[in-house]
């Protein structure tokens, strides 16, 4: 028996047949919300545009991250309570409202109270994640959970290759519609998710014969309890931390070497083209294996790949290859470790996956910081480090996820 599926190959057209229509509006949503998913991405060209200073616009930027790193908590608490479609629902129509105001207060005149609304933003925008999270592991069939979260990945991968390219042709118009068509594409999720996403309901305490508090408090005293489930955590956040220096040290590498912006961005538009095109098929291979030990390898291989940078020096088509060798290790790793905490039983599901999205959220926070000093400091040194941080991610993966997840907990 396998850690997350059968061992007979999942065909990829097979799962997609099988795929139940709530399933398939959920991941419709998720793609339109993403591609007018504008704020964190061009905030602070914004805001630099409407005469901020480059610090305070960094501030800015700053409160919508740890916003957003809270938000996936708070969507852990609100699907547990109200249930995923009623938080989907509530976060998208919240999240539109605040990113509506931001145009009204992008004044250097109220940056406070622009600060304000744009950690709002984040923290409601972001509280969409754990709830939807939670809705595809209880609508697609158990021996294809791997598989829908490798199309949720498709799905936010492909919103975010689209995105920009949208988001050129707004600007040109008005940079202010940034922010009305991001506000539209989360007024468009909630109703999609109101009118077509069933009504699960919150899921019932484990113990009903439980005081409130102590019900209230169980789930995270069982995390606090989990310690394999930290070592999967620590997995996370460095394996997080290796994968944004892909768009923090490797641009600044590109440019030390005298390569002008536009190869890092055919760089990144390649790696997304390969990342959607096969990251369905390498998930159908790999879901015959063990989930520590598929997420052991993936991660392995991608810290393999940023460390490979550290020999490519000024041959561009090197470049390339261990970018093709970080992605495959992130097709590898990405849906399984992705779909690990939604295996927990429904009373905590929705706990572990805001846990497990508030560390890599984290990650992606402090890993543009993290990457810029350590290149200051390191330079190309920063590869070997990143290389060997994957090592230990790699360990933590396997010591932290269960050989076989059906068995888990």
């Amino acid at each position: 028996m396998n850690a997350v599926g059968t061992k007979d190959r999942v065909g990829v057209l097979d799962v997609i047949r099988e795929t139940p229509r709530p399933v398939q509006y959920l991941l419709l949503g998720v793609l339109v919300n993403q591609l007018g998913a504008f704020v964190q991405t061009f905030l602070v060209l914004y805001l630099v545009h409407r005469e901020f200073t480059i610090g305070h616009a960094g501030i800015a930027l700053t409160a919508y991250s740890a916003g957003a790193v809270l938000g996936t908590m708070l969507g852990g608490e609100l699907t547990t309570r109200l249930g995923p479609r009623t938080t989907i629902v509530t976060a998208m129509t919240g999240s539109a409202i605040f990113v509506g105001l931001i145009p009204f207060l992008a004044r250097p005149s109220l940056f406070p109270a622009l600060v304000v609304v744009v950690a709002a933003a984040g923290l409601i925008t972001q509280a969409y994640r754990p709830a939807a999270a939670v809705l595809l592991s209880d609508l697609m069939p158990a021996q294809h959970r791997v598989m829908g979260f490798s199309m949720m990945r498709i799905a936010l991968n492909t919103g975010a290759a689209l995105g920009p390219l949208i988001a050129a042709g707004l600007i040109l118009v008005d940079w202010d519609l940034l922010y009305w068509v991001n506000a539209a594409t989360a007024l468009a999720y909630a109703a999609l998710a109101l009118t077509l996403l069933p009504a699960v309901a919150a899921p019932a305490p484990e113990d009903e014969a439980k005081p409130a508090e102590t019900q209230k408090n169980s789930s995270y005293a069982v995390i606090a309890r989990d310690y394999r489930y930290h070592l999967f955590l620590a997995s996370v956040l460095l394996g997080t931390l290796i994968y944004v220096q892909y768009t923090v040290a490797l641009p600044l590498n590109l440019a030390r070497d005298g390569y002008p912006t536009l190869w890092y961005s055919g760089v990144l538009v390649t790696a997304s083209v390969v990342l959607i095109l096969f990251e369905l098929q390498i998930t159908s291979y790999v879901t015959r294996f063990r989930a520590g030990l598929v997420g052991a390898v993936g991660t392995a291989v991608m810290g393999l790949g940023v460390a490979g940078y550290a020999v490519a020096g000024h041959a561009i088509v090197l470049v390339l290859v261990f970018t093709a060798l970080f992605v495959l290790g992130v097709m590898i790793n990405g849906p399984t470790m992705f779909a690990y905490p939604s295996t927990f039983p429904g009373p905590v599901k929705a706990r572990y996956i805001a846990t497990h999205q508030a560390v890599f959220g984290l990650g992606m926070a402090l890993g543009p910081t993290l990457g810029v000093v350590a290149w200051e400091k390191l330079g190309t040194g920063v590869w070997p480090l990143a290389g060997v941080l994957g090592l230990f991610a790699a360990w933590f993966a396997y010591a932290g996820m269960p050989q076989k997840i059906e068995e888990n907990h």
